[in-house]
């Protein structure tokens, strides 16, 4: 699916689990990169030289997640991660990947210390950054944390105790990624509206939104609608983060 400029819209790829939206800036072509939805806040993007970025993996243990998606195998390599809070539906599967793929980890900085010293993942893939701090973990891909409305903590198993523990994960957040074709994609994480979106949309232009809806914990439908036609006004939003929990 071509990208081009039009009033904004919830994607209908968005629907599908297995959906995958070509991220063009001009008329499709080979190797254009491309965006799947695999699930609640879980996003996998291929960039044009084949570089995967995995978001908030929450895939095995997520009850709404496609059957055959649960084997991690079949991600296939993985070079990023990012995580936008410490919360269990967004930190998932990310240690697995990690190990699994030697694959970095971006996340808050109380997220990723927390990660790195309890040896969730190993300190070295235990990445830390702060909102407006921006990473190039992929040549001529840039992404940047921004702020989001939420909260974090990081709940593990003690291991003297065999109780649950929580631990501090920094703030939440959301990424704005911007491929080399000029696309930029915003995956907002958990959040409700706040002000600075319009200065998410002056500062960073996204053509993408990846937006919450599910209420409760997230912004509803009703929010979502105001944030993406008011705020933000990419090209295209796809809704994420509902029809999982229960409440």
């Amino acid at each position: 699916m071509s990208i081009a400029p039009k009033k904004p819209a919830i994607a209908a790829a968005a629907l599908v689990f297995l959906a995958i939206l070509t991220l063009a800036a001009a008329p499709t072509r080979a190797a254009d990169p491309q965006l799947q939805w695999i699930g609640h806040a879980a996003f996998k993007i291929t960039t044009a030289n084949g570089k995967v970025i995995v978001i908030d993996p929450f895939i095995t243990k997520n009850p709404k997640a496609p059957a055959a998606l649960k084997d991690l195998k079949t991600f296939g390599k993985i070079d990023v991660i990012l995580l936008t809070h410490g919360h269990g539906d967004h930190v998932g599967d990310a240690p697995a990947l990690a190990k699994m793929h030697n694959a970095k980890i971006w996340a808050p900085a109380g997220l990723g210390s927390t990660l790195g010293t309890l040896g969730i993942v190993p300190e070295e893939l235990a990445g830390r950054m702060n909102k407006s701090g921006t990473v190039t973990p992929i040549e001529g891909v840039k992404i940047t944390m921004v702020r989001a409305e939420h909260s974090s903590e990081f709940t593990t198993k003690n291991p003297v105790t065999g109780k649950p523990q929580v631990y501090p994960s920094g703030e939440p957040a959301g990424f704005v990624i911007r491929l080399s074709n000029g696309v930029t994609v915003y995956h907002m994480g958990d959040t409700g509206f706040f002000g600075d979106m319009d200065l998410i949309r002056e500062r960073y232009a996204p053509d993408i939104i990846l937006i919450p809806i599910g209420g409760h914990y997230v912004m509803d439908p009703s929010d979502a609608a105001w944030v993406t036609n008011r705020m933000l006004r990419p090209t295209k939003a796809i809704p994420m983060h509902y029809g999982t929990i229960p409440i």
